[in-house]
C-alpha cells in the first residue's frame, strides 16, 4: 500500500463509518441553519422585543418563510432560546483580548472602561434584547437556564478583568465576583435604557461611573 493510500485509509478510520460521518454532517448543517435563522430573527427581536415578536412577525421581516422557521424551531421560545445562546458566546468573545499585553493597572482599567462603553453603544440592540430577556425569564421558565448561563459567563468575564486589575494594583476587590458584576451591571443597564430612548450623554456618564466604581471597588494600598 502506498503512503497516500495508507493516509487515506487512516483518515477514513479516524472519521468513523460513512453513516456516522453522514449524521455528523447533517447535525452540523442543522446547527448552522439554526444559527443563520436566529441571526436573521435577531433584528426583529431587538426592535420589537420579546412580547411583540412572533414567528410570523419574524418571517415577515426576513427572507425566510414562516414554514421554514417552524421547521427548524418548534416555537418562538425555541428560537429566542437559541438567540440567547448565540448572544452569550458572541458577547463574551468581545472581551477575549482585554487582558492581552497589559501590565499596568491604570491602562487595564481604562481599556476595560472604553470597551464596555464601546460595546454598550455599538451593540445597543443586542443589549436591549438581553435585558428584555432577563426580565422575561422571570415569567418564562424555558428561558431561565439560558439567561442564567449568560449571567454566569458575563460575571466570570468581568471577574477575570477586575481580579487582574486588583493584582496589578497590588490590591484586592472589596466585593466578590457576584457583587462586582452587580455593581458594574447597574450603570451599564441604565446607559442602555438612556441610549435606547435617545438621551444624550449616556456614554460619557457611563465611562465616568465605571471608572469611579472600579477605583472604589479596588482601593489603592496605602
Amino acid at each position: 500500500m502506498t503512503i497516500e493510500a495508507e493516509a487515506t485509509s487512516e483518515a477514513v478510520v479516524k472519521a468513523g463509518p460513512p453513516a456516522e460521518r453522514g449524521v455528523g454532517r447533517r447535525v452540523s448543517k442543522l446547527a448552522a441553519k439554526r444559527d443563520e435563522l436566529a441571526r436573521a430573527a435577531f433584528k426583529t427581536l431587538s426592535e420589537l422585543g420579546y412580547a411583540g415578536t412572533s414567528l410570523r412577525e419574524i418571517a415577515a421581516n426576513s427572507e425566510y418563510s414562516h414554514g421554514v422557521l417552524h421547521y427548524y424551531f418548534s416555537d418562538k421560545l425555541d428560537l429566542i432560546s437559541h438567540c440567547v445562546s448565540l448572544y452569550k458566546s458572541e458577547c463574551v468573545a468581545a472581551y477575549d483580548d482585554i487582558l492581552d499585553d497589559v501590565d499596568d493597572a491604570q491602562a487595564l482599567r481604562e481599556r476595560f472602561v472604553q470597551r464596555l462603553v464601546a460595546t454598550m453603544a455599538g451593540d445597543l440592540p443586542t443589549h436591549k434584547l438581553w435585558y428584555d430577556l432577563r426580565i422575561q425569564a422571570l415569567f418564562e421558565p424555558s428561558l431561565l437556564d439560558g439567561v442564567r448561563e449568560i449571567d454566569a459567563e458575563l460575571e466570570a468575564m468581568i471577574w477575570r478583568v477586575v481580579s487582574r486589575y486588583a493584582e496589578l494594583a497590588s490590591s484586592a476587590p472589596l466585593l466578590g465576583s457576584a457583587g462586582v458584576y452587580a455593581a458594574l451591571d447597574g450603570p451599564f443597564e441604565r446607559a442602555v435604557r438612556r441610549s435606547a430612548v435617545g438621551e444624550h450623554g449616556a456614554e460619557v456618564e457611563l465611562a465616568a461611573q465605571l471608572d469611579g466604581l472600579l477605583t472604589a471597588l479596588v482601593p489603592a494600598r496605602s
